[in-house]
């Protein structure tokens, strides 16, 4: 039997999307879901999580436009669902809710000295422009180390490497430029504990790290081996046999004059941030080896790195959404694939999808698989019957909520209004037209994007 359904997610990035579209694409149902999002403007990381100069990967932003143009979903941004409304709140106005969060933190680096380093989200909130985050960055270091061998570390890693000019021709606001014009940065040093078969880079962005005429990457010969289990992966991923070739070419290299290097290590284990007071001096590894059983052991030898600052991008974590069950080592919302679980079974009519509830792991792809899974259980659950029933029946009552609370919540033509507002800034840049300029104070964001305009 057909039934209107109202749904609530929870998250605007590409996991909320993912899952908002198959909801209203549903034609076995009426769906209207209402996307919830605590910063002013959606799309998540795809805003806020991708380096400026991967336009190219930006372009996913106009799929995820396509679906919120949509007319049987709506945009209510600027919300932090467990402060300006309850999760039990918002069981009163609708058959479901999907939690969709993401994830933002940085996971802790646990060595000694550790808690002097970076973590790779701040950075990257940042440069991105993410309203959450500094305004200024100290860029004094000659010389950097970054820990981790995926692509959040290639970006940190290239950003750090390339002249404030070069960006300037994306959509970095001018804050970012002031700090990235005065960047210091000559030698990036990364480090990974395992072999280049166990990186997780995508070969594209590692092909492009040095596509600029001020960076070299370079590999010490010595980091590429492989042992079985390493021949084995590359038999079996295409992705990450182009990763070995492009690294082992590399490796073949003598350092030129670029004045950027970024020198990918392998097979170094970092052990301790060195500090002098609260300065960071260097970072200490320990050399690696394959134990001849599949897994890595530590062979004793240790190399201490000249750095005066580190980041670490070992991964990030979500935040617990206050009323939601959460587990707290694995920083994810305890699940059974799309249900949320709770200490005596299933929450009533309340879903998890995205990174809050696998943890930071996958990509484009992975996502919309994993919304599909959530959405697929939460139609089951209308046809068997088991969804929540609100208290109330007609959609704007949420508005009415809202604006009794007087919570100055955004909306999807206010994102529109924000929208040209950067593309004009972009536009009027001195030098040359850009794209677009992002506006990076919250309260400007909010004046633009305001639902009463």
């Amino acid at each position: 039997m057909s039934m209107s359904l109202r749904v609530a997610v929870v998250g605007a990035g590409p996991a909320g999307i993912y899952a908002s579209d198959l909801l209203i694409r549903n034609q076995e149902h009426e769906i209207h879901v209402d996307l919830f999002e605590q910063m002013p403007a959606p799309f998540g990381l795809i805003r806020y999580g991708v380096a400026p100069d991967h336009p190219r990967i930006k372009g996913i932003v106009k799929s995820l436009h396509n679906v919120m143009d949509k007319p049987n979903l709506r945009f209510l941004g600027n919300i932090t669902v467990g402060r300006d409304i309850t999760i039990d709140e918002l069981r009163e106005y609708y058959d479901a809710i999907i939690i969709s969060a993401g994830a933002v933190r940085d996971r802790e680096f646990l060595v000694p000295g550790g808690d002097k380093s970076i973590g790779a989200g701040e950075f990257v909130g940042f440069y991105d422009g993410n309203p959450r985050f500094e305004r200024s960055w100290n860029l004094e270091a000659r010389e950097v180390a970054v820990v981790g061998v995926g692509n959040v570390a290639l970006d940190i890693s290239r950003i750090l490497a390339k002249t404030g000019d070069e960006l300037l021709v994306t959509e970095i606001p001018d804050n970012v430029y002031e700090s990235l014009k005065n960047n210091k940065a000559e030698v990036i040093h990364m480090f990974g504990r395992r072999g280049p078969a166990q990186a997780k880079f995508t070969p594209k962005e590692l092909r492009e790290l040095d596509e600029s005429d001020t960076i070299q990457v370079l590999v010490d010969p010595e980091d590429i081996d492989y042992d079985g289990p390493s021949e084995e992966l590359r038999r079996a991923d295409k992705s990450i046999d182009l990763n070995c070739q492009v690294l082992e070419q590399y490796a073949m290299r003598e350092p030129d004059d670029a004045p950027h290097k970024i020198h990918i290590h392998f097979f170094e284990s970092p052990v301790e941030v060195l500090t002098e007071g609260d300065d960071i001096v260097g970072i200490r590894t320990e050399r690696t080896e394959f134990d001849g059983e599949g897994g890595l052991r530590g062979t004793g030898k240790f190399t201490d790195w000249p750095v005066q600052q580190v980041y670490h991008a070992i991964g990030y974590r979500s935040e617990p959404v206050e009323g939601v069950p959460f587990d707290l080592e694995r920083h994810v919302i305890p699940n059974d694939g799309g249900h949320v679980l709770g200490e005596d079974g299933f929450e009533d009519s309340l879903y998890v999808t995205g990174w809050i509830k696998r943890g930071p792991v996958g990509l484009i792809g992975n996502t919309k698989s994993d919304a599909k899974e959530t959405t697929d259980m939460l139609i089951a659950d209308a046809d068997a019957g088991k969804l929540n029933t609100p208290t109330h029946e007609d959609p704007d009552a949420i508005l009415g909520l809202l604006d009794e609370r007087s919570i100055d919540y955004t909306t999807w033509d206010g994102w529109y209004r924000l929208d040209e507002a950067e593309r004009k800034l972009g536009e009027e840049c001195a030098t040359h037209s850009r794209e677009r300029k992002k506006i990076v104070e919250w309260d400007e964001m909010v004046s633009y994007a305001h639902h009463k305009q």
